[in-house]
């Protein structure tokens, strides 16, 4: 199964599909609610920029570096986040999940763990991954919450690791799952997943810690 390659995963909460051009204008009116392109710690598009993203994404993934998908929500059948493979390394096993967002409007509900799970499948089961990164802002508390709730450990933190397009420097917090910590990371995904009985119900149960 090659790093490279993109296709659609799924299971009874969420479909990753890879991303397209005829995604972007359901991920604009997606991103409108809370105005999620506006936190200065993100790098979420703004609905006007969202096609321009979204090609880069494309153009990115088409050059093989990296796999976007466009995350979908069953009940409504519409693209309500993005979410990719960076940084991959086939040589030593290893890739990045990141450049995730999901419409406000599911934050707290079944979808990002449901995502995270048919992602780590992937890159584990499928591709024979020894370690899968995730890294954010130090300022995302979010970002970092969910991602230690998925079952990642935290690696480290590079300093002055990023000038943004604001003028501010970011320092990014880098965590991990490795191969031998993935059957329990599976598992408590699959456990927390059980609190969403079916797809339907799932878009609008809360997730609470």
């Amino acid at each position: 199964m090659s790093f490279g390659l993109a296709t659609t995963l799924e299971n009874q909460y969420v479909r990753l599909e890879p991303l397209r051009e005829s995604h972007a204008d359901a991920l604009a009116d997606s991103v409108q609610e809370g105005e999620l392109w506006r936190a200065w710690y993100t790098n979420v598009p703004a609905p006007r920029s969202m096609a321009d993203a979204v090609n880069a994404r494309i153009a990115s993934g088409e050059r093989g570096e990296i796999v976007p998908w466009a995350i979908i929500d069953h009940t409504s059948n519409r693209a309500i986040g993005m979410s990719s493979y960076l940084h991959l390394e086939p040589a030593n096993r290893r890739l990045e999940i990141g450049s995730t967002w999901i419409g406000n409007a599911y934050h707290g509900t079944a979808i990002n763990p449901a995502a995270k799970l048919l992602m780590l499948e992937r890159a584990f089961d499928g591709l024979g991954c020894i370690a899968v990164e995730f890294r954010t802002h130090w300022h995302n508390r979010r970002s970092r919450a969910a991602i230690e709730k998925v079952g990642a450990k935290q690696d480290g933190v590079l300093r002055n690791h990023m000038i943004l397009p604001n003028g501010s420097v970011r320092d990014t917090v880098v965590y991990s799952i490795i191969e031998s910590e993935w059957p329990t990371v599976r598992f408590g995904l699959e456990e927390r997943l059980k609190r969403f009985p079916t797809a339907r119900t799932a878009s609008h149960l809360t997730d609470s810690p």
